[in-house]
């Protein structure tokens, strides 16, 4: 048995509804490991119970899994606002999120969010970033503002399969922001933080 199957077997099971959308997106979606999976998705639930936000703003839907993750723990008048940039798996996931019964909680918008959360009217108590990694500085430049004091900002990706700690080719886009945005973050006194070694990282950020 492998560490990772052991952790499996020990935390909460994920349930049948997001364990057939996580093997749908294995199969009609490519890139399919961009999905949070199970652990990942346990800790985001997980997080939800203790923050207890009522607006959170997800950067980067992918195949929904983790949206409906976290719409599991919100109070039902609680609400979460994805965005993704790809119309050609809208389809997909709105099917996802109408067959879920945590699916009302979401609010799906498809399009760049650069261009989305300036014009959404929200004070936001919790952000999830899973978006496009050269952004990552510009996403919390932006987000930050609208982020209520005491609010937190979970940033996934940050330790990039390790490859964050070397030198990184200037063609290599990804790594060169998740860079800058960790440098960013490291120094920003606006914020705590502390980065888990949760997949291939998980920053967690808190708003003083």
């Amino acid at each position: 048995m492998t560490l990772d199957e052991y952790i499996l077997q020990h935390i909460d099971p994920e349930g049948d509804y997001l364990h057939r959308l996580w093997r749908d997106t294995q199969l009609k979606l490519s890139y399919g490991q961009m999905a949070s999976g199970h652990l990942q998705g346990r800790m985001l639930k997980m997080l939800v119970r203790m923050i207890q936000p009522k607006r959170v703003l997800e950067l980067g839907t992918f195949s929904g899994y983790s949206a409906l993750s976290m719409a599991e723990a919100l109070d039902e008048d609680a609400q979460l606002h994805t965005i993704e940039i790809f119309d050609e798996i809208e389809d997909f996931i709105r099917h996802w999120l109408d067959g879920s019964e945590h699916g009302h909680k979401v609010h799906l918008h498809i399009g760049d969010a650069l261009d989305i959360v300036p014009n959404l009217d929200e004070e936001w108590d919790m952000v999830f970033i899973d978006a496009d990694k050269r952004l990552y500085v510009e996403y919390y430049e932006m987000i930050l503002p609208r982020l209520r004091p005491g609010g937190y900002i979970l940033a996934d990706n940050t330790l990039w399969y390790g490859r964050i700690v070397e030198k990184a080719r200037e063609s290599d886009l990804q790594t060169l922001g998740l860079q800058r945005f960790n440098d960013l973050v490291a120094q920003d006194e606006r914020v705590e933080k502390v980065i888990l070694p949760l997949r291939d990282g998980l920053t967690i950020i808190r708003k003083k």
